[in-house]
């Protein structure tokens, strides 16, 4: 299993029956899908395959390829298939539930669902304000389609509801803990050394390089950096289209940034870090925020979708868009050793509040139950 900050899923559910050597009684067996439609997300599919398959659920991941490849859904337990059309049908025919991770999951598991009795559940992951067109017909689509809706935000249900959907619930998505426990961020010292930061601030952002992260503005928030003495690095982990314009600005402008791409260890990272800093235009359940607080790496983040609710006064919250705030708020952290400190210890007391994998287990596994007893 991978540490990464990361994190859309799903499987199925199937009834079977399973003879008991010392009794003649039957004991059913549900059977779930979980529908992936990219790699995003796959260290929760992970963890909540792992937690099914412990129960006794009969898991099926049905998703890319690479993300098998990745998260390695077979030795959690799950039976795993790639995620074309006639596999997805194929895993279906016999499921009690099927689970989609993601908007786009949860069209290809509506349309192989069509016609057959089978409820669907929705984690919810929708494009927030200022979706496009088709981006609001699909999510309008997926809600109504779905059973459940789950939404690891209140801001989430709420725009699943919004959406058309018919039962919309909270269900928080813990981030998964790495194999290696505390040993995954236990020497900050040699992760600067690796990085070249020496003597200076270490800030960390974490995320796809897309419009919506919005690392223009946090660029923009860089040029302020440039006059601190010392003069702080931001690394950037991450891919995606946006790397030539980034990488473009951070030269033309001389920025103290570096983009590392996508990296496999960005909780080590995190974890050294001075600042980590969460520019969205849109988040539901963060997990660069959660990760940062976890650890007790002070956060600086958009007051945007649900990080607020997720966040409370353990992180300091900034306009999206405002640049100059931005600056301010990472600059006077900086300054502030004291402050940086009390943000450590508040961030490990609110994520202390936080469901745990087994109690996210636990609730996806009495929604399936809830749903397969209305059929029986």
């Amino acid at each position: 299993m991978r540490t990464g900050i990361l994190g859309d899923v799903s499987a199925s559910l199937t009834l079977e029956l399973r003879p008991v050597s010392s009794s003649p009684v039957s004991v059913p067996v549900l059977r779930t899908v979980q529908v992936l439609a990219g790699a995003s997300g796959g260290a929760h599919v992970r963890s909540l395959a792992t937690g099914l398959a412990a129960r006794g659920v009969r898991v099926t991941v049905c998703a890319p390829v690479e993300a098998e490849g990745e998260y390695d859904f077979t030795s959690a337990g799950a039976r795993f298939t790639p995620d074309a059309v006639s596999a997805l049908r194929a895993a279906c025919v016999e499921a009690d539930v099927v689970h989609a991770h993601g908007v786009r999951a949860g069209m290809r598991a509506a349309l192989a669902l069509r016609g057959r009795r089978v409820p669907l559940v929705v984690s919810w992951h929708g494009a927030g304000p200022g979706a496009g067109r088709l981006s609001l017909l699909l999510e309008r689509h997926v809600a109504r389609a779905a059973a459940v809706v789950l939404g690891t935000s209140s801001t989430q249900v709420d725009l699943a509801r919004l959406r058309g959907a018919r039962d919309a619930r909270l269900a928080a998505v813990a981030v998964p803990e790495g194999p290696a426990g505390p040993a995954t961020v236990s020497d900050p010292g040699k992760t600067r050394a690796e990085l070249g930061v020496v003597g200076r601030p270490l800030l960390i952002a974490v995320g796809s390089l897309v419009p919506r992260r919005g690392y223009s503005v946090l660029l923009d928030a860089a040029r302020a950096w440039r006059t601190l003495d010392p003069m702080p690095l931001l690394v950037i982990a991450g891919e995606g289209p946006m790397r030539a314009e980034l990488t473009r600005r951070i030269h033309e402008e001389g920025l103290p940034v570096r983009l590392l791409g996508r990296r496999r260890d960005a909780a080590r990272l995190l974890a050294a870090a001075d600042v980590a800093v969460l520019p969205s235009r849109w988040e539901a359940r963060s997990p660069l925020a959660q990760e940062a607080l976890r650890v007790g790496v002070p956060l600086v983040a958009t007051a945007v979708g649900g990080v607020p609710e997720l966040v409370g006064e353990a992180g300091v919250l900034v306009p999206y868009g405002d640049a100059g705030a931005l600056a301010a708020a990472v600059s006077g952290l900086l300054a502030d050793p004291a402050r940086r400190a009390a943000l450590a210890s508040a961030g490990r007391a609110q994520a202390a509040t936080w469901p745990s994998e087994d109690d996210t287990v636990a609730q996806v596994l009495s929604v399936y139950d809830e749903l397969t007893s209305r059929r029986r």
